[in-house]
């Protein structure tokens, strides 16, 4: 099965969506299609291929990326089918950073939805040419039109229909291929029996005024095409296809393909479309890094005899053979039994096995080469986002942008005996997934984990009862709360000075604290010192100081951000001085000025869309305005209504259970992290009253 594939028909993609558009059902249909499986498994069953994992199975969601290797039309696919729930969007982000294209899945019925931006920006960021397939046309409220006029509105992409549907709802029988011009019958549910035909007539014009749109679309994003267009010459098949192709390789076009997965309708077509229009690894831009000794930027093409480089997107913990690393690789050839180099630890690892992945199952291989994804065994020291590449060809290839977490708990295991046991595993999910944060509290003794969501976190527990046997107490989630300032403080001094008799400690310096210029940039440190008040190699002491300081804020010990410290002034001591009292210094000014500044409270605001039946529309509105919302938007969806809110993430714990009583369970709702915001005053006070008390209760 795994017969020598040309470079250029490889496809390197992952589907992306909302959560509940239809990913894994697409997924598993791809699979039937493609002969990997013989039986189609179904999300309910909780049976299909891609979600292994019990707890997805259980909880009907994908909680990790899986990886899948498959043969359409003499074209290799490699397939990753990502999460769709917010708090796993660190498994989307990192499948983005690897893959060469993206199919986008749009539920018929709900159209966009946050998620569904968020994925979008995402694959933005990234580059990632994508199709789009709007799916569960067979569901009550499904329309196909509203939902292109959305990707349209809401995307902000150049997107047009090659396909419209026969029908919705119950009606949905068939689909009409506007480049090719034929009718596609669907005889049965499995999809295997389909008839080609003619386009009935009362779909003719309907087609042609479609077809006009396409090509009216396309020529924005395609020269050849709006010259042809403009001349008003006749298109034909192959080269509207050519200029589809084309524009979507330079993300200036967005196919919009239709069906419904779980009805087994326009799968054959879509992945007729992946193998058409999407980029082979020969047709998106070589990897560019950095040689980890000279700094120097260094460019590699997909050629198998290139210097070897690659990319460790995702790692998994296997009972039998422990840690896989699931592995993009740009240039050159990896052969099983030898040494690779990691630019971040300065060091050589060995492959002890190279493997093709099927979702959980592995075919054993000796070698790969560019353009391919494997898994690799045998790693000891590599970590999720590390280069692996020639010894003699030296690249370091930028790492993955890692969210923020939002969600805190504290964790402790139920008996004595287990806090070693406890540590380890707590390894090893931090080696698996960047996006969860283990830290000690010494003020309160506790152990904190953090992560993107109730549900991240909740699944961690999980998986650390079932696999690895060890069971917790757990304490209720914290919001993950920040500090910044609000005015500028000046001239404000910092000293450490300890001289009673041999070698002292001496630092002392002068900084401004203010605002950052915008939200979410951090930390920014400016050294104004011309003359030689402090020497030169104590300067970067100082900005460790600030930043040390900077986790543990005046108001209640919560990390600062969003701040500017400008060193304006200082001295030293020709003996005494050293880079220890500096950075003390720094952090004692920094406490000063924090206090001088107007310190407050910042919190997660939350971006929640909610979708409700009119009758409890009020209900729902009213208690969300208890959670100190602020409604952005209100909308219909069909018979359904609509609200786009921002609410702080402290009030909307259990959120869903309340939703359900609320709406006799017929309403729903999507949340996903938006910004932080300041926290009013009175809810402030009560935060920090708490927290103070807590840390006091402590000591």
């Amino acid at each position: 099965m795994l017969e020598k594939t040309p470079l250029k028909d490889y496809r390197n993609i992952g589907i992306i969506a909302h959560i509940d558009a239809g990913k894994t059902t697409t997924t598993e249909r791809i699979l039937y299609y493609t002969g990997v499986i013989h039986k189609m498994g179904t999300v309910d069953e909780g049976n299909t291929t891609t979600d292994w994992m019990e707890q997805e199975q259980e909880r009907g969601i994908t909680i990790t990326s899986a990886c899948i290797t498959c043969f359409w039309k003499h074209k290799r696919i490699n397939l990753i089918d990502t999460p769709g729930h917010v708090d796993f969007t660190m498994e989307v982000e990192r499948s983005l950073k690897v893959l060469d294209g993206a199919v986008v899945v749009l539920c018929a019925t709900s159209g966009v939805q946050p998620q569904t931006e968020t994925v979008w920006r995402q694959a933005d960021r990234y580059g990632v040419p994508r199709i789009a397939f709007i799916n569960k046309l067979d569901r009550l409220g499904a329309s196909f039109d509203r939902v292109i006029g959305e990707i349209i509105e809401r995307l902000g992409s150049n997107a047009a229909a090659v396909q419209f549907p026969d029908g919705t709802e119950g009606e949905f029988s068939g689909i009409v291929d506007i480049i090719t011009e034929k009718y596609h019958l669907y005889k049965d549910d499995t999809g295997d029996d389909v008839e080609v035909m003619e386009v009935p007539e009362q779909f003719v014009s309907k087609m042609k005024e479609m077809k006009h749109v396409l090509i009216e679309r396309l020529s924005d994003g395609d020269d050849v095409i709006m010259e042809k267009y403009l001349e008003g010459k006749e298109i034909s098949q192959a080269e509207l296809m050519a200029g589809i192709r084309r524009a979507v390789l330079k993300n200036a076009f967005l196919p919009v393909f239709c069906g419904s997965s779980l009805k087994n309708r326009g799968v054959q077509l879509l992945l007729d479309g992946v193998c058409e229009y999407l980029p082979s690894p020969l047709d998106v831009p070589a990897i560019t890094g950095i040689d980890p000794e000279t700094k120097e930027h260094v460019v590699r093409n997909p050629d198998p005899k290139e210097p070897f480089s690659s990319l460790m997107f995702k790692i998994a913990t296997d009972p039998y053979v422990g840690k896989i690393f699931y592995t993009r690789i740009y240039s050159g050839t990896i052969v099983q039994g030898q040494d690779y180099y990691n630019p971040r630890i300065r060091s050589k690892e060995r492959i002890a096995k190279i493997v093709i992945m099927h979702a959980n199952k592995q075919t054993i291989v000796d070698k790969a080469e560019a353009g391919e994804i494997v898994a690799i065994v045998g790693l000891k020291e590599s970590l999720s986002g590390d280069t692996l590449c020639d010894n003699k060809g030296r690249i370091q290839i930028e790492n993955m942008k890692i969210p923020e977490p939002v969600v805190s708990m504290s964790i402790e295991p139920k008996t004595k005996a287990d806090q070693d046991k406890m540590g380890m595993t707590l390894k090893k999910f931090l080696d698996e997934d960047p996006s969860f944060r283990v830290k000690y509290d010494h003020e309160t003794g506790q152990t904190i984990i953090s992560g993107m969501g109730e549900l991240h976190l909740d699944i961690i527990i999980n998986r650390m009862r079932r696999e690895f046997n060890l069971e917790t107490h757990i304490g209720r989630p914290q919001v993950a709360y920040k500090e910044t300032v609000k005015q500028k403080a000046k001239n404000i001094v910092g000293k450490f000075i300890s001289q009673s008799g041999g070698r002292g400690q001496y630092g002392h310096v002068v900084i401004d604290i203010e605002p950052a210029e915008e939200k979410g940039q951090g930390i920014v440190f400016e050294n104004m010192i011309k003359g030689g008040s402090i020497p030169r190699e104590f300067f970067t002491p100082i900005e460790k100081g600030i930043k040390e300081g900077s986790l543990s804020g005046v108001l209640a010990g919560f990390p600062v951000t969003d701040f500017k410290v400008t060193l304006v002034d200082g001295s030293y001591h020709e003996v005494d001085s050293s880079e220890l009292a500096f950075q003390l210094a720094a952090k004692y000014a920094l406490k000063e000025g924090l206090q001088k500044a107007k310190s407050v409270l910042l919190e997660p605001i939350m971006d929640i869309e909610l979708v409700s039946p009119e009758d409890y529309m009020g209900q729902v509105l009213g208690d969300l305005n208890t959670r100190r919302a602020k409604i952005v938007n209100l909308g219909s969806r069909g018979h359904l209504k609509t609200a786009r809110c921002e609410v702080p993430l402290a009030e909307m714990f259990n959120y869903a259970s309340a939703l359900r009583s609320l709406s006799q369970g017929r309403a729903s709702f999507s949340m996903e992290p938006s910004f932080y915001d300041e926290v009013p005053k009175f809810v402030a006070d009560k935060i920090i009253g708490i927290r103070q008390e807590a840390l006091t209760s402590k000591k």
